[in-house]
């Protein structure tokens, strides 16, 4: 199981509505294992069967950005990762504002 969280840090509050996609690598390409947007907390559960292998989540955060009425230097945001044991769970946490961006494996 795979989960993130978007926390907008240039107002202290959860990122709602944001559009998440999570993809796996099939050789040289990505493809698409589930789509969905965060909730009012900033979350998305993505409850998909995982395999070992590499993976990313790809964060559309143009429009969250534009109707916070804030400037969009990013319009998408990728985040690479591996998953190696399949009896875990992965959050990747996403701390976003304007112009930077953090993210690390949580629990």
């Amino acid at each position: 199981m795979i989960s993130t969280h978007i926390l907008d840090t240039s107002l202290g509050l959860p990122a709602a509505g944001v559009p998440v996609t999570l993809q796996r690598r099939d050789g040289q390409t990505w493809k698409d294992v589930a789509t969905g947007k965060t909730d009012g907390d900033g979350r998305h559960l993505f409850a998909s069967a995982l395999t070992a292998g590499h993976y990313q989540l790809i964060f559309e955060v143009e429009d969250y950005l534009k109707a916070k009425n804030s400037e969009s230097f990013y319009t998408k945001i990728p985040v690479a990762f591996k998953i190696e044991n399949t009896q875990r769970k992965y959050h990747v946490p996403l701390l976003l504002n304007p112009f930077g961006y953090a993210t690390y494996r949580g629990s």
